[in-house]
């Protein structure tokens, strides 16, 4: 069994959300699950899609190249059994990094495709993945999102267009509440220990 995790924060050192990601390390060694980090800002990940790239998705040019970078990410994926994605909460959605690394990786072809003759009929070759983990950090308490229709809008963006059909089991783990971080830091750890058991139910 192997996860991957795509990372998406600026700090990998003094961060909130960069001390999640080290427990999260922890609750799967804990478990003896393999684990590989795509840490998108310390692999300076390029979010802008290129015009070359656009020809290829927009025009859906199935014949022009993949992007090395963007091959590499996608081999990580068919490596994985699960993929936990993990960041802050910014203006309601991911970074732009992560967003872009879906605009990217998600290429035509393998994460999507299109057969207007029969629309039923599967058009990449994307494997599906056992399960899918998206864990974000946000300032707000999770109490306060579900309220105002936040947290309903960012489960529906990540685990119904970006995770879709494209994982067996997924959820969303909202870690709010961080600008009082004392008070919630003891819950949000209970969470966050019990994940390497998780992946390996959901996996299993």
């Amino acid at each position: 069994m192997k996860v991957l995790i795509v990372y998406s924060h600026p700090s990998s050192t003094k961060s909130y959300t960069s001390e999640v990601l080290r427990q999260l390390e922890e609750s799967l060694h804990k478990q003896n699950i393999a684990y590989e980090i795509s840490d998108l800002y310390k692999m300076n990940f390029q979010s802008d899609m290129t015009e070359a790239e656009y020809e290829r998705e927009g025009l859906v040019k199935k014949e022009l190249p993949i992007p090395e970078d963007v091959r590499r990410e996608q081999e990580k994926i068919e490596a994985a059994d699960c993929i936990i994605f993990l960041y802050p909460v910014w203006w309601s959605d991911c970074p732009a990094k992560l967003k872009g690394w879906f605009d990217r990786v998600y290429s035509v072809g393998y994460a999507y495709g299109y057969n207007e003759a029969d629309p039923t009929e599967r058009q990449h070759s994307m494997t599906q993945l056992k399960y899918g983990l998206v864990i974000c950090t946000a300032g707000h308490p999770t109490e306060f999102l579900d309220e105002i229709g936040i947290s309903h809008s960012m489960r529906n963006i990540m685990l119904d267009d970006r995770l879709g059909k494209r994982f067996a089991k997924k959820e969303m783990l909202i870690l709010g509440g961080t600008i009082d971080l004392e008070k919630v830091k003891h819950r949000h750890t209970i969470a966050i220990v019990d994940i390497g058991e998780k992946v390996l139910a959901n996996c299993s």
